[in-house]
């Protein structure tokens, strides 16, 4: 019987993913250990992870504990994962994905466009801002960092008159009650990886990767391998104002990207393309491509 251990973040919505990895593989007959860590990612909560070394600083730490060895795999919120990990590790896992939209939560008002001029809205996200300004350009717009819990938290507080946040994360730890409203992606785009779930081991760790297999869900590692080599190309980390989203329909993968303007001056360029998508070389072929128009569409802006 193989024995596990996985590091995890110690949040509340971190430990329910460990947990939830942890059942899936006990009822195929591991024996599966949790390594709760904190990262710098969770210590620094006074400045933007745009301005501290991006969503990168959430995976380090568990990636070290890899490394020497302490843990078997790491369970992330695949949105903040790096596109490009460290040389020695892979991403060897994506799960079915959960609801991949953006939620609007709020004490008072049922939906953005129900708020008053000058509201104060919270997000930290650098998209979500771009979205935002260009949905509704009168708001204020505050920063907003800390676990769910934390956030939800100062949003009840009267910090914020609604906030932003992933309704996967709201769902998955029973909170959906606090869902005002969700944002269709024609709204709001969702990030690369929204609502999914990617399981990084070492790339030597065959083992491991075997007894990944059955948790892999193909239809979403394809989507998000489009959406990620958006990301890849246009530089992508959290301090760029990018979303992109793919869905498929039948063998063909739609899928639409957004370039923002976290200041609100430049308005959203966007740029699609759908194309047949079978493995994982044809699905971040289809991602570039749109990559690529999505350049485009900025050079032309900004000429």
């Amino acid at each position: 019987m193989p024995t596990f251990t996985i590091a995890t973040r110690e949040s509340r919505l971190a430990l329910w993913q460990a947990e939830h990895v942890q059942s899936l593989l006990e009822k195929n007959g591991s024996t599966v250990a949790l390594l709760g860590m904190t990262t710098k990612g969770d210590q620094i909560l006074d400045r933007s992870l745009s301005k501290v070394g991006g969503k990168g600083l959430f995976v380090k730490e568990l990636e070290v504990a890899l490394e020497e060895g302490r843990a078997d795999l790491a369970v992330h919120s695949l949105k903040d994962v790096p596109m490009e990990l460290p040389e020695g590790f892979v991403l060897a896992c994506v799960m079915e994905r959960e609801d991949p939209r953006d939620a609007w939560v709020s004490s008072t008002y049922a939906s953005v466009l129900d708020l008053p001029t000058g509201a104060i809205v919270g997000t930290s996200s650098l998209r979500r801002v771009a979205l935002l300004r260009a949905m509704r350009p009168d708001l204020k717009i505050e920063p907003l960092r800390g676990n769910l819990d934390t956030r939800l938290r100062k949003l009840d507080e009267g910090l914020y008159d609604g906030i932003v946040l992933a309704a996967a994360g709201l769902k998955r730890l029973g909170l959906e009650a606090r869902i005002r409203a969700v944002f269709e992606p024609e709204q709001m785009l969702p990030a690369a990886g929204q609502g999914a779930l990617g399981i990084e081991i070492r790339s030597d760790r065959a083992d491991v990767a075997g007894a990944l297999q059955h948790l892999v869900h193909t239809p979403t590692w394809l989507a998000v391998s489009a959406e990620r080599a958006v990301s890849r190309m246009m530089g992508g980390s959290c301090s760029m104002p990018l979303a992109a989203y793919a869905q498929f329909d039948g063998e063909q993968l739609r899928i639409r990207a957004a370039w923002g303007d976290a200041d609100g001056v430049q308005p959203v360029v966007y740029a699609h393309a759908s194309g047949r998508v079978v493995d994982t070389a044809s699905a971040i072929a289809l991602g570039e491509q749109v990559a690529l128009a999505l350049q485009e569409g900025v050079r032309a802006q900004t000429a």
